[in-house]
């Protein structure tokens, strides 16, 4: 399945789609979010016909494809390739950082830089939304755990998270750095997470280009290690970590996003990203 979120900021309701069709949801869970998103109700939900659901009408905003969402956990240098670009050792554990939720939007909302940014990067990623509660699982039993998968835009202000003293979260949490979705599709139709083509597109030209293979860490790796620490609750989304090709790494010059750009990301089985620079007011 597809799951999608829909209707104006704080207001989203929780739907389906049925091929290119937006289907309501309503009458059947209350929104997609962590008490949703167990393996009962995702199968009461996959057992229905999507032509018994109404057509949404018209085209509405889309939102983040979770709501309510617990923790917004974040991979750093986890793509072999995209630690090289950057100069980065490859690390020996995965590196966590968060993202503040703050930071959370929808796909095609558009990206506001901050007052004062110069340095605004893009970082396509893959999402893993958590469905059952994990604490201390096992690599074998990981991906029993998972609801779905998405895309997301992982947004950075490379000089926040470089130069401001601190934590990389000063440059990950600006208000809208986290594009989520559009939709989040279920585990049953991503068989092997780890074999998804992914890309990113600033204003027509290809930035980055990869493939979820090249990870250091794998998402089963990712969720055990991060169990080890933390119980994962239902709800819980991870950003596993970019290919190479962002803009801090370009050469011989580093290029960052200006007022007016348009990102696109795709990931195959998971459908597209799109969301225009804006500057903060």
């Amino acid at each position: 399945m597809k799951l999608v979120r829909y209707g104006a900021p704080g207001a989203e309701k929780p739907g389906l789609m049925d091929g290119d069709v937006l289907r309501d949801l309503s009458a059947h869970v209350d929104d997609i979010n962590g008490a949703a998103l167990d393996d009962a109700t995702l199968d009461r939900l996959r057992a229905l016909d999507p032509a018994s659901l109404p057509a949404v009408p018209d085209t509405p905003r889309i939102g983040a494809c979770v709501g309510n969402i617990g923790k917004f956990l974040c991979i750093g240098l986890n793509y072999s390739d995209h630690a090289a670009e950057t100069g980065a050792a490859i690390p020996e554990h995965p590196i966590l950082f968060f993202k503040a939720n703050s930071a959370i939007g929808g796909a095609f909302d558009d990206v506001v830089m901050p007052r004062g940014s110069t340095h605004t990067d893009w970082e396509v990623e893959l999402g893993v939304v958590i469905g059952k509660a994990a604490k201390y699982v096992t690599e074998a039993d990981a991906l029993d755990h998972v609801a779905g998968y998405c895309i997301v835009n992982d947004v950075s202000e490379r000089h926040f998270q470089t130069q401001l003293t601190g934590q990389w979260t000063k440059g990950k949490s600006c208000d809208t750095f986290g594009p989520t979705g559009p939709w989040l599709v279920t585990r049953d139709e991503i068989p092997d997470p780890q074999n998804l083509s992914m890309s990113l597109d600033v204003n027509g030209t290809r930035m980055q280009t990869g493939n979820t293979g090249t990870m250091i860490f794998s998402v089963a790796q990712i969720i055990a290690h991060l169990s080890s620490l933390m119980t994962l609750h239902p709800g819980d989304v991870i950003t596993t970590g970019t290919p190479p090709g962002v803009g801090m790494g370009k050469k011989p010059d580093p290029i960052y996003l200006r007022v007016g750009d348009v990102m696109e990301l795709r990931i195959a089985g998971l459908g597209e990203q799109r969301q225009t620079v804006r500057q903060d007011a």
